[in-house]
């Protein structure tokens, strides 16, 4: 058996395929992230005395984008603005090899603060203000697994923030 493909046949499958991707951008637009003045974030680096770390930022904004895309309806948008970022542990300058190591202890717990707005279809907003997400027991969670992935606690802040504020 053989295909014979017309321009009128090979044009539909063209549109087929360029409306997929664009639903696909689409929907990879439905989340928003930014990060205001993050050189001031609290704790936001990947070593003792170093600066913001833009891989933590990226990691942060890429977890949420998918947290939140699963719980959005279609057609809404969600815009969020990190204000400040205390990441869940810290350094502790006792030993020169180990600069590099984030402890994680009780006492140094997760803690971010943000903005979003929340928009329907049109644009109308459906919800917004201003969060302070923490979590005090956050290393006694037992239902936390997985828990040698970086950033481990300051993602699953994220993730209790968003199915706690977009419950349908």
């Amino acid at each position: 058996m053989k295909i014979h493909l017309t321009p009128s046949l090979l044009m539909a499958a063209a549109l087929v395929a360029c409306s997929a991707l664009m639903a696909e951008d689409a929907k990879k637009e439905s989340v928003s992230v930014a990060f205001h003045e993050s050189d001031k974030f609290t704790d936001a680096r990947s070593s003792f005395g170093g600066e913001t770390d833009k891989h933590y930022l990226d990691t942060l904004a890429t977890h949420l984008k998918k947290s939140a895309e699963r719980r959005l309806a279609p057609g809404q948008k969600l815009e969020v603005t990190f204000t400040d970022i205390d990441l869940a542990g810290d350094f502790v300058p006792t030993n020169a090899n180990a600069h590099d190591v984030r402890v994680i202890r009780d006492i140094w717990i997760p803690r971010q603060k943000l903005t979003f707005r929340l928009l329907d279809e049109q644009g109308q907003v459906i919800k917004e203000g201003e969060r302070r997400l923490t979590d005090l027991n956050f290393m006694n969670n037992p239902g936390l697994i997985g828990r040698s992935e970086p950033l481990f606690y300051d993602k699953a802040l994220l993730t209790d923030w968003i199915a706690k504020e977009l419950k349908s």
